[in-house]
């Protein structure tokens, strides 16, 4: 046998200690994970860790079904809620690069009807201010259908405006992403969903939509609210709903809010992850440019210095302590996921639940941050 203490001998110590502490990484983060899931009740946790530039980790936790006692799995794929708005903000900004419209021009001009706050008709609404959460456009006549703040549809559409001036002040809104939706199909020509699949999921060999029926069902996790009364899970039904009927008398640049381009894209944390490594990167992923540097960098500049909010991407300190941090939460049927990334480190982390107790603390769900932070400290920080 060879002494030790030669060059190969040390050689081997080094390699040895190496793949030691490659696989005491995983373990820490995943005895954190399930000491977390023993502490706050969860249904399922699915998660992915990028270090430099490197998809580094992916791995499941707990029940895909609680009716099946199917467990979770890194190919399933879930409705991520308000983290579907940056696919719709990337696609605007693809039509902006190819200069079939302008994020500062007249919405009104864009969708087909008046978009103006009665009580400021001077002020021009824009992409960017609808982007931004800007717009003083709000969710008080649902957000559904764009009957809602359609002067010819909705007597009350008046209410669908807050009363500031837009550009002065900012209120979280859905509507304004199901209207940029529709602007999408009106601009490109493209239904919805498939001009996000052709532009943005196809070119990263990603799979996703936001159509469930063009989606493999088996592949859905299924989505349970935490009932706090009775400590118990309840089946979601609405999040994976069948949109056929509306699609068969579909609308162009109008019916577009049935695929809810403000929260109804379906996709794995794995996959979610390499979407993140694009806007990450600038605009590109593994070769393939989705976006201009300067598009990309707009996106992720925020309009409004007290939320941090840009388009469709915010930048908060609160998730990780003494980390910026750039990216999006999702809450929805009792799904809670959070996409967020820091460009200059090279790191990002994506967590999906489908379904825990409903907590928060620093405005951020309690399970979500908890595995977060997990996730940092024993994959990326060490």
């Amino acid at each position: 046998m060879k002494n030790m203490r030669s060059p190969f001998g040390l050689f081997l110590q080094v390699l040895l200690l190496m793949s030691s502490f490659a696989k005491a990484q995983p373990e820490k983060a995943e005895a954190g994970i399930k000491a977390i899931m023993q502490e706050i009740p969860v249904m399922g946790l699915s998660v992915a860790v990028v270090k430099h530039n490197k998809i580094i980790y992916t791995q499941s936790f707990g029940a895909k079904s609680l009716e099946n006692k199917t467990p979770l799995t890194d190919d399933c794929i879930f409705r991520i809620a308000s983290i579907s708005k940056s696919f719709s903000a990337t696609s605007i900004m693809q039509l902006e690069e190819r200069k079939k419209l302008s994020i500062d021009q007249d919405v009104s001009e864009l969708i087909g009807f008046k978009v103006r706050n009665p009580k400021f008709p001077e002020t021009v609404i824009t992409l960017r201010l609808m982007m931004s959460h800007l717009s003083s456009i709000n969710d008080s006549q649902g957000y559904f259908s764009l009957d809602a703040i359609n002067p010819e549809k909705n007597p009350n559409w008046a209410k669908s405006y807050s009363a500031y001036e837009p550009g002065k002040g900012y209120a979280y809104c859905n509507l304004n992403f199901n209207m940029i939706g529709a602007i999408i199909e009106k601009v490109s020509g493209e239904r919805f969903d498939q001009y996000v699949i052709k532009h943005i999921l196809a070119p990263l060999k990603i799979y996703g939509g936001y159509d469930v029926d063009g989606l493999d069902k088996s592949r859905f996790a299924s989505i349970y609210e935490y009932r706090a009364d009775s400590s118990k899970f309840i089946l979601s039904e609405g999040a994976y709903a069948s949109r056929v009927a509306e699609i068969s008398k579909y609308t162009m640049g109008y019916s577009t809010p049935i695929f809810s381009p403000t929260g109804g894209m379906k996709i794995s944390a794995p996959d979610l992850a390499r979407y993140m490594l694009m806007h990450s990167n600038k605009g590109k992923y593994k070769g393939r440019r989705i976006l201009s540097k300067k598009s990309s960098t707009q996106m992720q500049t925020a309009m409004s210095s007290e939320e941090g909010y840009g388009f469709a991407i915010e930048t908060t300190s609160k998730l990780i302590p003494g980390k910026v941090l750039k990216g999006h939460t999702g809450v929805a049927y009792g799904l809670f996921s959070a996409m967020y990334f820091q460009p200059e480190e090279q790191f990002g982390i994506v967590v999906i639940s489908n379904g825990c107790a409903p907590g928060y603390s620093e405005g951020y769900n309690t399970v979500i941050r908890k595995t977060v932070n997990c996730l940092y400290q024993s994959l990326i920080e060490e």
